[in-house]
């Protein structure tokens, strides 16, 4: 599975990338069909939020923390340091990694949006054993 990244540079300039979970097939419960599983990371706070829209809008952000966002409605669109854009519908996550640096822009439809955001201390490189 992969999933859209946003991240910085050593020098501060946020750029687009992907992730690759890797996923195998498991059961997920007793005595049931196996289906594609990743491996457990270690998550260490959850939130859920209602985004209004013009929220972050024309404002280059940080996030406060490595987070996973996952849209839940809406769609969303990001704009990095570098001019790149990409838009997500409901449903897709990001892994927001760029914690300094320029930051990235946010916007959001006119409805606002509801969102998780899954803090992930190591992101999605170090699955728990």
């Amino acid at each position: 599975m992969r999933c859209l990244r946003i991240y910085a540079t050593p020098g501060g300039e946020s750029h687009f990338g992907e992730v690759d979970i890797a996923m195998t097939m498991k059961p997920a419960f007793p005595n049931e069909v196996p289906f594609e599983l990743s491996d457990y990371y270690p998550a260490s706070r959850i939130r859920f939020a209602h985004i209004p829209a013009r929220v972050r809008e024309a404002d280059f952000h940080t996030p406060p923390d490595r987070l996973l966002a996952i849209w839940l409605d809406g769609h969303v669109e990001f704009e990095t340091s570098d001019g790149e854009v990409r838009r997500l519908p409901a449903g897709k996550a990001v892994l927001v990694e760029d914690t300094h640096g320029k930051g990235h822009i946010s916007r959001h439809p006119e409805e606002g949006q509801n969102a998780i955001t899954v803090i992930l201390p190591s992101g999605l490189g170090a699955p728990l054993d």
